[in-house]
């Protein structure tokens, strides 16, 4: 499986039943799957089956998808209303039996308000049904264009995840080698640092000097740190081979990253090795910038 970025956008339109619809689909980071869908009026039936199709092609990311619909323009269909058409000529023979007047026109006739009627075609259940069909058929196409593009987009961010990787590793090596963790300097700094409690502390029991020592010799000794940071680095290299929804648990371990180098920098005894620390710190954080916008 490859790696999917939450980030996307397609757009997919056709025609039936006299109507146009478009689709317009876009998704973004989200902490699960946020479904906002917008149909047409009229066009409720079609959430659930949408929705599913959603559903079924991303699993995680805020997700918009609007259907808009517009009906082609038609001609408005005119027909004689033969009922008041009647009841008009009827009227005007009456009057000419009473009145000399010139035979009505015809144009005249259809002047008189409600003679003649026009009616615009209205949208009915078969037509609704039809654009349905074929909209929800245009959704499919829209979402396989968009985890398309989400998986281009995944395929690039996996590429800059694991040269972070490569960095932390890089970086982890040197804290590793650093020549402040040397058995020779470690002695030194602690001859020193036993030497100022003697000096300062004169009578101190030979014991409790030694607990001191043993103590100023476990906070510098970051082995545990480094041994973590090596696992972390390989766990996120598996997962990113492995590809599929796998944004929580980078995030996780990109938290695991940040903890394990916060230790590392309380215990340094050296500022070389502190900005080392300071060092994998920044590449950690462009590592899990990174990851907010994995699938």
């Amino acid at each position: 499986m490859s790696v999917v970025s939450m980030t996307g956008f397609a757009r997919a339109e056709g025609a039936a039943a006299g109507a146009r619809w478009t689709w317009e689909i876009k998704t973004v980071n989200g902490k699960g799957l946020d479904i906002r869908l917008r149909v047409a009026p009229g066009y409720d039936a079609i959430e659930g089956p949408a929705r599913t199709a959603i559903q079924a092609a991303c699993a995680r990311g805020s997700v918009s998808a609007t259907l808009t619909v517009k009906r082609d323009e038609q001609a408005p269909t005119v027909r004689v209303n033969q009922t008041v058409l009647d009841a008009v000529i009827e009227a005007m023979a009456q009057a000419g039996r009473r009145i000399d007047a010139a035979a009505p026109r015809l144009d005249g006739l259809f002047a008189i308000r409600g003679v003649l009627e026009t009616q615009e075609r209205e949208e009915t259940d078969e037509d609704r049904a039809t654009l349905a069909s074929a909209a929800l058929a245009g959704l499919d196409h829209a979402l396989a264009d968009c985890v398309t593009m989400r998986r281009n987009e995944g395929t690039a961010l996996a590429r800059v995840l694991f040269d972070r990787l490569d960095e932390i590793a890089v970086l982890t090596r040197e804290a590793e080698n650093n020549p402040a963790r040397s058995p020779a300097a470690i002695r030194t700094r602690l001859e020193t640092q036993i030497a100022t409690l003697i000096d300062t502390g004169r009578g101190l029991d030979p014991d409790r000097l030694h607990q001191e020592a043993l103590l100023i010799a476990a906070k510098v000794d970051i082995r545990e740190e480094i041994d973590r940071l090596d696992a972390h680095v390989a766990a996120s290299r598996a997962l990113l081979t492995a590809g599929g929804p796998i944004g929580r648990k980078l995030d996780f371990l990109a938290q695991e990253f940040n903890r394990e180098v916060n230790t590392l920098c309380s215990k340094s005894n050296d500022v070389s090795l502190t900005a080392t620390g300071i060092a994998l710190k920044t590449v950690i954080e462009q590592f899990r910038e990174q990851v907010q916008n994995i699938e």
